[in-house]
């Protein structure tokens, strides 16, 4: 195996400090792009939406936000008639943490996806999810917002009767919300797939072709 260097605890001190000058640099640069996504333009949103509560009620955008001013939406892959649950929105909503702390700064997440709640149900089950699961069923909702069948994250945001459409973002944009994924970042061989420049020899799949439900491993 092509490994990097072996060298003393001094010497890899030097090349530590060195790289966190970096990190640093990379951190003030997101606090940059935060700023910039807080002042973004917002785009109104119809109040007449409809979906179905994870208690199977008829619900519109108020109730999705449950008396929360801010709103993350997690849009899953699972479509109406289909089995195949996708292994990267399973994998990225058991990354998922208790809300106390989210809901603290009167924020909510949910999930939220086209299959009607009878197929939600089973496989909420057997995950054992607990993060508020809605159904888009019937509703043109995720396909005014583009968000055509794929995963991906929406921000919105509530001010009195009026919802907005903050932020949107998918592939790439998710991975750094990760636990697992930032966790395997910071370790030697990384995610191990393809795409990531690593030492020759290091054990590399195709990009999440690793992915499984947590009970299929």
């Amino acid at each position: 195996m092509n490994r990097p260097p072996v060298v003393t605890p001094e010497e890899w001190q030097v090349a530590r400090d060195a790289l966190l000058v970096k990190e640093k640099a990379h951190t003030h640069a997101l606090d940059a792009l935060a700023a910039e996504r807080r002042r973004l333009p917002m785009v109104r949103l119809d109040p007449g939406y409809r979906f179905t509560a994870p208690d199977g009620t008829d619900t519109g955008l108020a109730g999705l936000f449950d008396g929360k001013r801010q709103l993350v939406v997690y849009h899953f892959m699972l479509h109406p008639g289909s089995d195949h649950v996708c292994s990267g929105c399973a994998s990225f909503t058991d990354n998922l943490a208790d809300q106390t702390h989210l809901n603290a700064r009167d924020t909510r997440l949910i999930l939220l996806c086209r299959a009607p709640q009878a197929e939600i149900e089973p496989v909420r089950r057997r995950m054992g999810w607990t993060v508020p699961w809605y159904s888009s069923h019937g509703s043109t909702f995720e396909d005014d917002l583009g968000v055509d069948g794929g995963f991906g994250l929406s921000v919105l945001l509530r001010d009195g009767d009026e919802y907005f459409r903050t932020y949107f973002t998918r592939g790439r944009g998710v991975d750094r919300l990760r636990l697992d994924f930032n966790l395997l970042d910071l370790t030697p061989y990384g995610r191990q797939e393809t795409w990531e420049d690593s030492p020759d020899g290091w054990p590399q799949d195709q990009a999440m072709a690793w992915l499984r439900l947590r009970d299929e491993y």
